[in-house]
């Protein structure tokens, strides 16, 4: 568990909210894709400071419209430390993989898997930065995240090295071949996430997305056999060390929430519209905190009245005093600037967000 004492007040109350207890207001953020920005630019950031309750750091002239400094968000093809190629047409939302290193495998002969202390995504790692940027979070009173592996980096990282159709047929005719592809995962993974708690990581961020629109790509029983006991070994140690995870995933993942808590997921980030309301007060509420992904399917099409409406079943649905709530939005570039501002507006009614300057200063413990 991560201690209160020397947090500023912001983050005290997110920590109460994500182990139950009692925050003064239910938190919430929200995230601009680049894309977002490089369409929207000056009228974005004109919504952005109409509601510094809910950007309280953000600054007249602080972004960079253009700045896109993942590259798997930049034009053409790039190629990560796995093997795989990855193609975007479109600039600063992610590309997909088009080049699977190990769509045959008797590729398997000559292929050279990454050094976990080493190679990043893209190029070496840069673990004095890391343990900067932890200390840094730590000096200002902010929870010190960890987040050493990018977005895929298990499930999905299968089907970009295998391709998709060939995991499936993998995972159906259990092919001896993945549990070796799987111990190389699992080496990598569980390397990077021990250091990254060496060097003072409080909590660890993940993320892959493990289920469809409707329904997850694989039935139970099989993700509990091939994809859980990875999940085990990387989340099982900080798990045994207090360190609590925030995991996030798209699609459908209803069926395995409880093997997600099992595991030691302590903040889960699923999607509204996949899972539905009903499933995630079954599923969910009261037994880990969530990181609500409101329906980024919807923010594009409603009304601004309905945005709020949305978000306001959501908020009722999900919302216990006790805490385990927090309310995410995600703006893509198909979101008018109109439903942006209702998305804000509903956060801070229903939020109870207090102003910035009341929450900077650092909290007592408890």
């Amino acid at each position: 568990m991560i201690s209160y004492e020397g947090k500023n007040r912001r983050t005290v109350n997110y920590l109460k909210a994500i182990y139950f207890d009692h925050p003064q207001w239910t938190p919430c953020h929200v995230g601009i894709m680049p894309a977002t920005w490089m369409r929207y630019r000056e009228r974005l950031e004109e919504v952005v400071l109409a509601h510094p309750k809910v950007f309280p750091d953000y600054r007249r002239g602080g972004k960079d419209y253009d700045a896109n400094p993942n590259p798997f968000y930049l034009l053409g093809r790039t190629t990560d430390c796995w093997g795989n190629v990855w193609e975007n047409v479109e600039a600063g939302l992610a590309g997909q993989v088009v080049g699977h290193p190990l769509a045959d495998w008797s590729a398997m002969e000559t292929w050279r898997p990454p050094e976990p202390e080493i190679d990043d995504r893209v190029g070496l790692r840069d673990w004095d930065s890391v343990a900067r940027e932890l200390t840094d979070a730590k000096r200002h009173g902010d929870v010190a995240m960890g987040s050493p592996l990018p977005h895929g980096f298990f499930y999905m990282l299968l089907y970009y090295l295998r391709g998709f159709e060939n995991l499936m047929v993998d995972f159906a005719m259990g092919d001896p071949r993945l549990n070796d592809l799987i111990a190389i995962l699992d080496h990598y993974n569980v390397t990077v996430i021990r250091k990254a708690m060496d060097l003072g990581a409080e909590m660890i961020g993940l993320g892959e997305d493990l289920g469809l629109q409707r329904s997850l790509p694989i039935s139970p029983p099989m993700w509990r056999r091939w994809i859980k006991p990875s999940y085990e070994r990387m989340i099982g140690p900080c798990r045994d060390r207090g360190v609590p995870v925030r995991f996030h995933t798209d699609g459908h993942v209803l069926e395995i929430i409880g093997d997600l808590i099992e595991v030691g997921v302590t903040v889960l980030n699923p999607q509204i519209g996949a899972n539905g309301l009903e499933g995630l007060r079954a599923e969910a509420k009261g037994k880990v905190a969530l990181d609500q992904d409101l329906d980024r399917q919807l923010f594009p099409f409603a009304t601004p009245s309905q945005i709020e409406e949305h978000i306001g079943e959501v908020f009722e649905g999900l919302y216990d005093p006790a805490g385990g709530l927090i309310l995410y939005a995600e703006w893509e570039p198909d979101i008018p600037l109109a439903n942006a501002d209702a998305v804000c507006t509903a956060l801070e009614r229903l939020c109870n967000l207090p102003d910035p300057a009341d929450v900077d200063a650092p909290a007592a413990a408890g």
